[in-house]
């Protein structure tokens, strides 16, 4: 291993950078001979695929990597500003471009920072060591004696070049080597800053910054007509009745899939609702029950035990008392506030797709399976969607757009769902079940724990196994059926996501049933398992601690070694006010909870506290304090960013969030029947950072969600007395609970 890691970093955190590939962008099988090479510089190994140095006076830094709101276009441009000595004004940064970007996989998993970053941070460094040398050359002096500044590089006797002039002598088309060593945090000049978003200004000023902003000559909209329920097969419809109404461009019909193209958008809604009602359907019962009865469907399927990890401790006191807890999540939403929507254009028999998929390369593979193309003759280009942090209709209204372009003679379509296409069948976080148990010995101690999951799939996205994992694919008349993947693997897991404690608790079990087959499709919900398995596993600590009759923050700190977890444990704690052996007093009262997303990204500890309407069963979230630590903070401001989002869409999961369905259908189908938090049930949020700028990135997209469940479960037992389970905690449950 030729590559050196930065000054202040261990080989060790520095080699594990590069690893963290595991479940989402897999690096390729490194030829013989070849070093490992940090984080997405490892499968993608040129320089010129992460930065061009143009003559105009800029830089253009590549990432495969997608703004999805989540401000890493800036936290990107922090990082290579400072390894290039360029001002942040000069860089431009292009997201995921099958045509101009390294392959990086899908943008999930809190991972864009860890990888991206890190692969930016080497490029940029080792480019700069080449313009320096170019300007030696030049200049006649000797590297060592040349320093930079925003691009201007000046020789100690007054001599000067910028990186401009030697666009064309720096050569930067060669692989990259990792071994020019980024610089030390005391030489950093944006990173640690909070600096403005590169994202906000469209978004506030209302420019077009959007997929659905995309306009293109000749453009023509579409509209697609779902089956009513997933089990439904299309039995007729009239098609000539559709293709006479105004402005309608083309009907595509191929087995169960419907879409209609017109000149105006409003055409195509209006022919939209023809389509679907002249639509006949044959429909079959394929839903699971459920109530409570879900989850005893879900615990009944044939899935095998798989133990994910069990450790005993022989040394261990015996079990005075022991506690067991079944915990329940329901089917949930990604709740996103734009419908997906795509734009697709067949020329030549090319096919370009203007998309707000998180993964345009894994996309790309699908897109070429389900038309039987090569995926070199499909281009997809990225473009922000209105909100969405994991797998919804994204990709599958990319294959829409695509199928319905195909009969438009070339012309661009723009096919956007409708808001009952989005809740009915985007790609839910899957329902789970997680049964816990564990005994403490007679000093408190906890000396046994088991942790069993049940769960479908966490991650179907394209890209994810060998079919095509695209919503239409499955309607054609000629199905490409999705091939179900497996789970993903530990260390950063899947269903099993963040179940493996990381408290010092003796014997240790952890088991998973991973029941492939789902009734309703599943897929990525920010942090897969860890939302439910976090809450899970913090509520059932908060459980022991009450029977060992100990503080729950003394009892954490207690169990843990680790002093990174301790500091944002107590840190939290500290800021909070946090009072040991306070009481709730029936309608107010606090929790804590941590955890460390998927045991290797950012540390998140928090207080939440709770008032509760007891008569109407309402439970208002009403602050929290949250104390993270994400190694090295590249931007501040956006690190506080996601800590508030993260949180706030939490509660809304906690508190309200569950779909609905009979036998046959979904009928969640409107914010009616989904709703999610308002503004005005938004808590005060308070976000303590805990810096280390000589430890590495940690990903911190998704630190929040579990620790803020757990949290909020927490500080509604500590009110109340009663302790919920089964989430969300709505009115109806609240007022049973204290009935």
């Amino acid at each position: 291993m030729s590559a050196t890691p930065p000054r202040g970093v261990s080989r060790r955190a520095f080699l594990e950078t590069g690893a963290l590939v595991v479940g989402f962008a897999l690096a390729p099988r490194l030829a013989r001979g070849q070093d490992r090479l940090p984080g997405s510089l490892n499968g993608n190994r040129r320089l010129d695929a992460w930065l061009r140095v143009d003559p105009n006076g800029t830089v253009t830094i590549f990432t495969g990597k997608i703004e999805l709101g989540q401000g890493i276009g800036t936290a990107l441009s922090q990082i290579a500003a400072d390894e290039l000595d360029v001002d942040l004004k000069r860089l431009d940064v292009v997201h995921g471009d099958t045509a101009r970007t390294p392959d990086e996989g899908q943008t999930a998993g809190s991972l864009s920072v860890e990888q991206s970053g890190t692969a930016l941070r080497f490029a940029c460094a080792e480019a700069r060591g080449i313009l320096l040398t170019a300007a030696a050359v030049k200049l006649g002096v000797p590297a060592a004696d040349l320093s930079v500044r925003d691009g201007t590089i000046g020789a100690s006797g007054g001599g000067r070049v910028t990186y401009w002039d030697l666009a064309g002598d720096a050569d930067l088309g060669r692989e990259a080597t990792a071994k020019a060593t980024p610089k030390p945090p005391s030489e950093h000049t944006w990173v640690g800053k909070s600096v403005r978003r590169r994202d906000i200004p469209k978004k506030f000023t209302g420019g077009a910054v959007y997929v659905q902003d995309v306009r293109l000559p000749g453009m023509v909209f579409g509209r697609v007509v779902r089956p009513p329920s997933p089990g439904a097969e299309l039995a007729s419809v009239d098609e000539a009745r559709v293709r006479s109404l105004p402005g309608v461009v083309a009907v595509v019909r191929d087995g169960s899939f419907l879409a209609v193209a017109a000149a105006r958008e409003e055409q195509a809604i209006r022919a939209r609702e023809a389509l679907k009602q002249s639509a006949r359907w044959k429909e079959t019962e394929s839903l699971p029950p459920s109530g409570d009865a879900l989850y005893r469907d879900l615990m009944a399927r044939p899935a095998p035990a798989q133990t994910v990890i069990e450790k005993t401790a022989p040394a261990a006191a015996a079990a005075v008392k022991t506690l067991d807890a079944l915990y329940t999540r329901p089917y949930q939403c990604h709740g996103s506030i734009g419908p997906s929507c795509a734009v697709a254009q067949w020329q030549d028999g090319r096919l370009t797709v203007w998309t707000h998929s998180q993964g345009v390369f894994p996309l790309r593979g699908d897109l070429a399976k389900a038309f039987g193309v090569e995926a070199k003759d499909i281009r997809c280009i990225h473009a922000e969607g209105a909100g969405c942090y994991g797998h919804n209709g994204a990709d599958d209204v990319a294959l829409d757009a695509a199928l319905l372009a195909r009969a438009t003679g070339g012309r661009p379509v723009k096919l956007q769902w409708m808001r009952d296409d989005e809740f009915m069948w985007e790609p839910y976080g899957s329902a789970m079940v997680m049964k816990l148990s564990g005994g403490i010995d007679a000093q408190g101690n906890v000396v046994a724990w088991s942790h069993e999951v049940w769960s479908h799939p966490h991650s179907t996205r394209p890209g994810s196994s060998s079919g095509v994992n695209l919503l239409a694919a499955r309607h054609l008349a000629r199905p490409s059926a999705p091939v179900l993947p497996a789970d993903v693997p530990q260390p950063a897991g899947g269903s099993d996501r963040n179940a493996i404690p990381l408290y010092d608790f003796g014997s240790v079990k952890v088991v998973k049933h991973y029941v492939a087959q789902a009734p309703l499709r599943t897929s990525a919900l920010r942090t897969l398992g860890g939302y439910a398995n976090v809450f899970a596993l913090e509520s059932f600590v908060d459980e022991l601690a009450a029977a060992a009759g100990a503080d729950p923050v003394e009892f954490r700190l207690r169990h843990t070694t680790d002093p990174r977890a301790r500091a944002v444990i107590e840190a939290a704690a500290q800021h909070a006010s946090w009072k040991p052996g306070a009481t709730g007093d029936g309608a107010r009262g606090r929790g804590v909870a941590f955890a460390r997303y998927k045991n290797l990204a950012c540390y998140c500890a928090m207080v939440a506290d709770v008032a509760v309407d007891r008569a109407w069963g309402r439970v208002r979230v009403t602050r929290v304090v949250a104390a993270v630590d994400a190694g090295q903070i590249v931007n501040p401001d956006g690190v506080v960013n996601q800590i508030e989002g993260g949180i706030i869409q939490s509660a809304s999961w906690t508190l309200k969030e569950s779909v609905r369905f009979d036998r046959t259908r979904v009928t969640t189908r409107s914010w009616v029947d989904y709703p999610i938090v308002r503004f005005d049930e938004v808590p005060e949020v308070e976000v303590v950072l805990l810096n280390r700028p000589s430890e590495r990135f940690l990903g911190v997209g998704e630190g929040a969600h579990g620790p803020a469940a757990a949290a909020i479960a927490n500080a509604l037992a500590h009110a109340t007395g009663r302790r919920l389970r089964a989430l969300p905690f709505t009115a109806e449950r609240v007022k049973q609970a204290l009935a």
